[in-house]
């Protein structure tokens, strides 16, 4: 089974919540209310200047997703 690299997700639970998930390594959460990021795996290959360099660019890729996500559900 192919997977998308981001889904939308949200939770009852957590009404002012929306979480985008990021499939493709490193896996991890990140809840646009606030932008905490939660791992799902630690990334062991990256030293922390990789990492972040890395999730600067992949923050602006889940926004991104979430904008095109609200833009096409909107279209409907």
């Amino acid at each position: 089974m192919e997977l998308p690299k981001f889904v939308l997700a949200d939770n009852t639970d957590f009404p002012e919540d929306i979480f985008i998930i990021h499939l493709d390594y490193p896996r991890f959460i990140i809840n646009l209310k606030d932008d905490e990021v939660e791992f799902m795996e630690e990334p062991e290959d990256l030293d922390e200047n990789e990492l972040n360099a890395e999730m600067e660019g992949l923050i602006i890729l889940a926004n991104e997703f979430y904008d095109r996500e609200v833009e096409r559900y909107e279209k409907q």
